[in-house]
């Protein structure tokens, strides 16, 4: 490894200064429940079984674009393939691999998210880690699915420095545990309306086809429009971030950016199925206050990691017992809940930063909270 690399590979595993900066609570453990569906016990993507996930994240100073893996189960999705779907909002962005995905409708690799010109880096170093994986040998062609949002105002993306031993540990380190949420991974340098994005995740457990089945949700948030949390609209109470900023360049919400959203179910869907289930995640983004607009890129990749379903390259899909189409409605719920909630972490978890080209400040949790206790939606809402 070139000393370089290594010397901000190991900053990158120091704890950050501007993380530990004060303690910011997820939505839930402030009192904000989105829906009246039950999560699952991390309330977290990886709630859903075999469901992995990876983050390398980038320094002070944002170096380079963070990366956040995604892997579809517990063993290579190269070999053990799963059906998945592309929903788009708003194409003003890249997705890599997303036309193979809709062709076919499986996915072969794990879901890899990172900044915008960082992507093709990080879809190399993706096929390269996989091809060095046992049973690969003769593999000659990978279709790698990477996610981008624009992380340029932190990030100096022209600089184009995201190491490959940064995209190889976010998917040799993936695990099934808790997963840290705002200002890591491919979070480290997003910005959500005005204030500092990142990474956020929500689960869900629903009854579908007389037996539970679990959603999860990951999103990338980086995109803008009129905040609003629990259907209070927070945006006419809060100060311009720019103010908060203290800079002399801030970030301005323009409602432009983009969304990277990642949903998982064990619950054995085909892609038609999960293509449904991707559009409403849409549901759940646009309830914060986003209006998907012209320079946004809001993409859904959802997949199902059901065993029945899984099969080897080459191989047609197995015919299993799928859910009934009018057994979904539950999931549907789920999946626009689950990401409006995902997407509430990834702006309470994340904290202020200051970057290439100026300072974005953390969502200031006191007068939000304030407001949506005053207008009754802290607490469960029933129907």
């Amino acid at each position: 490894m070139k000393p370089l690399v290594a010397l901000l590979l190991a900053a990158s595993c120091a704890p950050h200064l501007h993380l530990h900066a004060e303690e910011r609570p997820r939505a839930r453990d402030a009192g904000i429940a989105i829906g009246v569906l039950p999560t699952g016990p991390l309330n977290a993507i990886t709630d859903v079984p075999g469901v992995r996930v990876g983050q390398a994240t980038p320094p002070d100073g944002m170096p380079w674009s963070g990366v956040t893996t995604i892997h579809p189960h517990e063993g290579n999705a190269f070999l053990s393939r799963v059906p998945a779907a592309i929903g788009v909002g708003n194409g003003f962005g890249k997705l890599l691999g997303s036309s193979q995905v809709r062709e076919l409708g499986e996915l072969e690799t794990p879901v890899v998210l990172t900044g915008t010109l960082a992507s093709w880096r990080a879809a190399d170093a993706t096929v390269g880690w996989l091809l060095r994986q046992p049973g690969m040998e003769q593999v000659r062609s990978i279709n790698p699915v990477v996610g981008e949002t624009n992380d340029g105002f932190l990030v100096d993306i022209r600089a184009r420095a995201l190491p490959v031993q940064a995209v190889e540990d976010a998917l040799m380190q993936a695990s099934s545990g808790p997963v840290a949420e705002g200002t890591v991974g491919a979070g480290a340098g997003t910005v959500a309306f005005g204030w500092k994005g990142g990474i956020g995740t929500s689960s869900r457990v629903v009854e579908a086809g007389a037996r539970p089945h679990t959603l999860g949700v990951l999103v990338q948030s980086n995109y803008g429009g009129r905040l609003t949390i629990a259907g209070v609209p927070v945006w006419r109470a809060l100060p311009d971030p720019r103010s908060v900023a203290a800079s002399l360049e801030a970030a301005p919400n323009t409602g432009d950016g983009s969304i990277m959203i990642v949903v998982a179910t064990d619950a054995p869907l085909d892609a038609r199925q999960l293509g449904r289930v991707a559009r409403r995640a849409l549901f759940g983004l646009a309830r914060t206050g986003s209006s998907m607009s012209h320079g946004s890129g809001d993409y859904v990749i959802a997949f199902s990691n059901a065993p029945a379903l899984r099969h080897a390259p080459g191989e047609a899909a197995p015919a299993a017992t799928l859910l009934a189409d009018e057994a979904l409605t539950p999931l549907f719920e789920a999946v626009a809940d689950a990401t409006e909630e995902a997407i509430l972490n990834s702006l309470f978890r994340a904290t202020t930063v200051r970057g290439h080209r100026g300072t974005v400040p953390a969502l200031p949790l006191a007068p939000v909270l304030d407001q949506v206790r005053a207008a009754g939606a802290i607490g469960t809402r029933t129907p």
